[in-house]
């Protein structure tokens, strides 16, 4: 266990010190209004303490993903915690910081539309495309993974939790953001805190710990690779596209730009410690690998998450952490589709002061995301992984952009731009959803699109540092 808390300790000291360099080199304005000071409409625009938007943020980014990814990334060794600790201070926590603060310059429009500004129209497009069919699958496997699981704690039918979630969410999808989400996401806080302390505690006295830090080994029992598929399946808790869908929603309510590095980026760095401590149990509670994939077999990772619980909490304990992890993605999948309903008004220009209005977008978006919730949970997954991925890379590809356009170190996003750009590529020309090509020729196309997008990305630089114009949000 001595190397989890070595994980979590770089962790923290990456918000404090890489953290302060992206803060620097984005170089915040603390005297200029921010989107709720100037819009304030008391339904989407409205001025919250920064104690509940940290709050909010960080429960709306930590859905299901920090736990059932890093347990599925646990099959693959103990890589899966080089990944969450490096991809989460240099690619996670940009990827947040800068989809919240561009949106908080951007007057707290939706991340389609941040996107668009630095990329053009088709760019725009794009992403509006890829944010909506990704916050519908988010909101779909956030109202069947938690109804599972409550299913098998309380023994109720799993479809009439399915429609109680997915009620709560269309009232959280319409009413104003201080109704529901800001009362009771404190409450699913202080959940989620315990679920937390209580698993590392119980590792520790019980003396689980990791049997093997060789990094160079694989485990997964299926010998799937490590590139790309740990970088796909764990995602949340080291970089997540859908991260960046949520942060437009606390940029339309904090009141400061000096806020945004605790808001944004700290939000990151806790929902990697959540992911460290899933990653661990998933290392350290079953004897191997094979043992832990056969439980993933027969009931999800859901089926890990009552295990681990039960198992090391007591029924009562364990009860209470698993309303936690329960928690985490019923508040990712009530603003993930408030999130689509915002990205649609943005698109099509509707104003969403009148409930109206929001019933317009509302009833249409969840018809859909029923139909789509009576297929395949496995299939909804791996898209989603996919697509949040590829969301992700477009984001830090704006991101390096505005750095360019204004001149500044463009390198903290360029980088991870590069090496996601990899990922995605290689995954899609390799898997079964995409083209199922072989892996040594989709890995090869995946390394070069990485190169080809950086030589590309140089000389838009190049051609920026000639102009010398600033964009417009800087």
């Amino acid at each position: 266990m001595s190397f989890f808390f070595i994980c979590v300790l770089a962790l923290v000291a990456g918000y404090f010190v890489y953290g302060k360099v992206v803060e620097r080199i984005f170089v915040i304005n603390p005297d200029r209004p921010t989107p709720c000071c100037e819009y304030r409409d008391d339904c989407d625009f409205i001025p919250m303490a920064t104690w509940k938007v940290y709050f909010i943020q960080l429960l709306d980014i930590a859905g299901l993903g920090p736990i059932f990814g890093p347990i599925l990334g646990a099959l693959y060794g103990p890589s899966a915690l080089l990944w969450i600790v490096f991809g989460c201070i240099f690619a996670g926590g940009v990827h947040d910081y800068m989809s919240g603060m561009l949106s908080v310059r951007s007057k707290g429009q939706s991340i389609p539309e941040v996107v668009g500004n630095f990329m053009g129209m088709s760019a725009r497009q794009v992403m509006r495309v890829f944010s909506v069919i990704l916050l519908l699958l988010v909101g779909v496997v956030f109202v069947l993974g938690p109804a599972k699981l409550l299913g098998q704690m309380l023994g109720m039918n799993v479809q009439l939790l399915v429609g109680i979630i997915f009620l709560y969410y269309f009232l959280a999808t319409i009413l104003p953001i201080s109704t529901l989400i800001g009362r009771l996401y404190p409450i699913f806080g202080a959940l989620l805190l315990f679920m937390s302390i209580g698993v590392v505690v119980a590792l520790v006295i019980k003396g689980y710990h990791i049997p093997s830090l060789d990094f160079a080994v694989n485990t997964h029992p299926g010998d799937k690779p490590i590139w790309p598929l740990l970088f796909i399946t764990l995602s949340c808790g080291a970089i997540s596209g859908f991260h960046s869908t949520q942060s437009p929603l606390m940029a339309r309510c904090i009141q400061n730009e000096n806020r945004g590095r605790m808001v944004f980026y700290g939000a990151m760095i806790v929902e990697g410690i959540i992911a460290l401590i899933w990653a661990t149990a998933g290392l350290s509670f079953y004897d191997n690998p094979a043992a832990m994939q056969s439980v993933i077999a027969a009931a999800s990772p859901a089926g890990v998450v009552n295990e681990v619980c039960n198992s090391l909490l007591g029924h009562v304990g364990g009860f209470l952490a698993i309303l936690g992890v329960v928690v985490l993605p019923i508040t990712s999948g009530d603003t993930a589709f408030r999130s689509t309903r915002l990205i649609l008004a943005d698109a099509f220009n509707i104003p969403q002061v009148k409930a109206a209005k929001r019933l317009l977008i509302a009833i249409p978006l969840f018809v859909i995301a029923f139909v789509i919730s009576t297929q395949d949970f496995a299939i909804i997954w791996r898209y989603f992984g996919w697509s949040n991925q590829t969301l992700a890379t477009l984001v830090l590809w704006a991101s390096a952009i505005y750095f360019a356009q204004n001149q500044r170190f463009h390198w903290i996003a360029t980088i991870p731009a590069v090496f996601m750009t990899a990922v995605v590529v290689s995954f899609i020309l390799q898997a079964p959803i995409g083209l199922n090509l072989p892996a040594a020729l989709s890995n090869g196309v995946g390394v070069a699109s990485g190169v080809a997008s950086l030589i590309l990305f140089l000389v838009y630089v190049g051609r920026c540092c000639r102009n010398g114009v600033p964009s417009s949000p800087a």
